[in-house]
């Protein structure tokens, strides 16, 4: 447990860092997150840390229940109302908080982190490198019946191998990329061209996510 805490202490800070170096105009730019540019996803993973419970409640009651659209509707506006500045900032002071995704546990904790920081810096061409054990925990909590029906991916007649550590899933046609890649495919993301190899890599590439 306290690895998986200190692996999502670095994922923090090391985003955080990415972030404050970040121009402006680049905070505008789209992400692998369908709709969303910069600003929006790190409005999306502070949210944990700027609500309590009491007002996460009170603001899912305002979107009918449905966890999708309170994520959509405060993500757009607290964009809108937050700096730049003021979203690292909340990164930086929050690396060591202790939330955790309903059912997620610490492992939830660190992938949701480890996802939403890459759907940043892979359509921006920005280079962060996790390491191997980081995100082999992530492609191991992704790669579960829960996972895999949470996101429902299609994997039918393809099987994933990676290309920096020792992780493969599924059977079938091989699609081959990065531990990094392969973990943001199984989160349903269309990824770039260009990532990914195989006869059926095309399946899962495009514009958005």
């Amino acid at each position: 447990m306290d690895d998986i805490k200190k692996m999502i202490e670095a994922q923090r800070g090391a985003l955080a860092a990415v972030l404050a170096a970040l121009p402006a105009s680049r905070w505008d730019e789209p992400t692998l997150c369908a709709g969303w540019r910069v600003r929006e996803v790190v409005a999306h993973i502070s949210m944990p840390f700027r609500y309590s419970v009491p007002r996460f409640l009170l603001e899912l009651a305002r979107s009918g229940g449905r966890f999708s659209l309170l994520s959509e509707r405060i993500a757009r506006r607290d964009a809108a109302r937050l700096s730049s500045d003021q979203l690292v900032r909340v990164l930086q002071d929050n690396v060591a908080h202790p939330w955790k995704p309903p059912g997620g546990g610490f492992a939830g904790a660190l992938t949701h982190d480890v996802i939403h920081g890459m759907d940043i810096t892979v359509p921006l061409g920005l280079d962060r490198p996790i390491p191997a054990d980081t995100i082999g925990l992530v492609l191991a909590n992704l790669a579960t019946a829960k996972g895999m029906k949470y996101f429902g991916v299609d994997l039918s007649g393809v099987s994933l191998h990676a290309t920096d550590i020792d992780w493969h899933y599924g059977s079938g046609a091989p699609v081959t990329g990065t531990a990094q890649i392969l973990a943001l495919l199984l989160c349903g993301r269309k990824l770039p061209p260009g990532h990914l190899t195989g006869a059926l890599s095309e399946r899962f590439t495009g514009a958005g996510g």
